[in-house]
C-alpha cells in the first residue's frame, strides 16, 4: 500500500477508560440477526455449490433477505402459529455457467427450510413458513455490448467460462464502501457478548428462547444492563414457574458479572415490560418475536463483531449475504479484523481499523486506511505507522485465503 493511503492515530485513552459506553446486542433469535444469519447461510450454500461444480464462487448477492413475522396464540403450557412467518428471498445470482443451469431456487428454498428447522423445531415448514421467492439473474451496470454478448459485464450473471469472472485474474472492489473492525472488546462489550452464553450455560434450560436482546451503558465503573429474555411457553406451565425462571436468569448473570468483572459495578434489569399481575410476559411459542409480526432485515442488526457499539466506528453496510470474494464492505471488515488482532497480538495495543475501497480499485490497495491504536495496558509506547502498516498490508494480502473461512461462518458477521 502507498503510505499516503494510511492514516495512523495514537489515541490518548482506551475505549474502556473513556467516561461513557453504550453497547447493544441483538441475540441469535432476534429477527434482524436471523435475517443476517439466513443471508450468510444462503450465500455459503450457493458459493459451495458453484465452487464444487465450476471451480469458482459465481456472482451473487442475497443481502436484501427479509423475515416478516407471523401471528401466534400463546399461553402457559404451549402455543400455535395462527399465520405463517414469511421469508423474502431476494437478490441476484448467476443462473447458469457455460450453458449449464444452476437450480438456484431449489438450493435456496431447501437451505431456508433447513435453517428454520435447526433453530425452530416447533415450526412446521409447510404450515408455518411461507417463502416469497424474488431472486433474479439480474444484470450488471456497464454491460455495453450486451446485445451481442461481447462485453464481460453482459455475462456477469451468466458466465460462459471462468474468463468471464474478472476477479479470477484481478481482485478488485465491486463498490465504493468501507469496512471496519476493532480488537479487543472492552470489558463492557465482552459482558454484553457473554449474556447469551451465560444464560444458555453448559446445558441450555429448556425454557430459554433465543431472541435475547441486551443493552448496556457504562458511566465510569458503573454498568447498567437491560436484558430481554424470552421463555418458551411449552416449558412454562404457570406464572410461578415464569417468575422463578426470570429470577434464576438474573441470578446467574449477577454471579457471572461478580466473578469475571470485579472492577465494574454491574446492575441487571430483566424483561422490564413484564407485568406479573395482568399477566403481560415475554412468553413465546418459538422463542423469537418473528411469531408476533416483527420483521427482520439484513443490515439492521449487529455490526461486524456481533455488537452495536455506539462509541466505535462501524460501517452501515449490510454485509451478510454479499459475495465473499470481492464485496468491498464485507471483505474489508474481515481484513480490518485481521489487522486489528495482529496489532494487539504484536504490540499489546487495542486497535480500530477502517478500510475504504474505491469501485474498480484493487482490493489489496484500499483508497484509504485508518488505524487507531489505544494505549497499552503496560504503558508501552504506541507502535507508530511504520510498525502497523505491514500488518495492514498482510491482512489485505490474506483476503483471497479467507473465502473458505467466511463460508464456514468463522468470522463474526452478525
Amino acid at each position: 500500500m502507498e503510505r499516503s493511503n494510511l492514516t495512523y492515530v495514537a489515541a490518548p485513552v482506551r475505549r474502556a477508560d473513556e467516561p461513557f459506553e453504550l453497547v447493544e446486542r441483538k441475540g441469535v433469535g432476534h429477527p434482524d440477526t436471523l435475517a443476517d444469519a439466513l443471508a450468510e447461510h444462503l450465500s455459503a450454500v450457493y458459493s459451495r455449490y458453484t465452487l464444487l461444480r465450476f471451480g469458482a464462487v459465481l456472482h451473487h448477492q442475497f443481502d436484501k433477505t427479509g423475515i416478516l413475522g407471523g401471528r401466534v396464540q400463546v399461553g402457559f403450557g404451549g402455543g400455535r402459529m395462527l399465520s405463517p412467518v414469511r421469508v423474502v428471498l431476494c437478490g441476484r445470482a448467476s443462473g447458469s455457467f457455460a450453458g449449464t443451469a444452476i437450480p438456484v431456487r431449489q438450493l435456496l428454498t431447501e437451505a431456508t427450510h433447513r435453517f428454520f428447522a435447526e433453530r425452530f423445531p416447533m415450526l412446521d415448514a409447510e404450515r408455518d413458513l411461507r417463502l416469497l421467492y424474488e431472486v433474479s439473474q439480474g444484470d450488471s451496470p456497464g454491460g455495453i455490448g450486451a446485445k451481442n454478448g461481447t462485453n464481460v459485464r453482459s455475462r456477469w450473471f451468466a458466465p460462459q467460462s471462468l474468463d468471464d469472472l474478472p476477479e479470477v485474474k484481478r481482485l478488485a472492489c465491486n463498490d465504493t464502501s468501507s469496512g471496519t473492525a476493532f480488537w479487543p472488546p472492552t470489558p463492557t462489550e465482552q459482558l454484553v457478548l457473554d449474556v447469551e452464553q451465560v444464560l444458555a450455560g453448559e446445558v441450555r434450560p429448556a425454557w430459554l428462547g433465543s431472541d435475547i436482546k441486551v443493552m448496556a451503558h457504562r458511566a465510569g465503573s458503573r454498568v447498567r444492563v437491560t436484558c430481554a429474555v424470552p421463555q418458551l411457553a411449552a416449558h412454562v406451565p404457570d406464572i410461578e414457574t415464569y417468575v422463578a425462571n426470570r429470577k434464576a436468569a438474573r441470578a446467574v448473570l449477577e454471579q457471572h458479572a461478580a466473578e469475571h468483572y470485579p472492577d465494574l459495578q454491574v446492575e441487571f434489569w430483566l424483561n422490564t415490560r413484564d407485568d406479573d399481575r395482568r399477566p403481560e410476559l415475554y412468553l413465546t411459542h418459538t422463542g423469537s418475536s418473528i411469531e408476533t409480526g416483527d420483521e427482520g432485515l439484513v443490515g439492521r442488526g449487529n455490526r461486524y463483531g456481533g455488537l452495536i457499539s455506539a462509541m466505535r466506528p462501524f460501517t452501515m453496510e449490510g454485509i451478510s449475504g454479499k459475495n465473499p470474494v470481492y464485496h468491498t464492505g464485507k471483505v474489508y471488515c474481515v481484513a480490518a479484523d485481521l489487522a486489528a488482532r495482529a496489532v494487539h497480538r504484536e504490540f499489546g495495543h487495542g486497535a480500530e481499523v477502517l478500510l475504504v475501497g474505491q469501485s474498480g480499485r484493487e482490493l489489496a490497495d484500499p483508497w484509504a486506511a485508518v488505524v487507531r491504536t489505544e494505549p497499552a495496558a503496560d504503558g508501552a509506547p504506541a507502535p507508530g505507522m511504520e510498525a502497523v502498516a505491514p500488518l495492514v498490508d498482510q491482512a489485505l494480502a490474506t483476503l483471497p485465503q479467507t473465502v473458505e473461512d467466511i463460508l464456514a461462518d468463522a468470522y463474526p458477521m452478525y
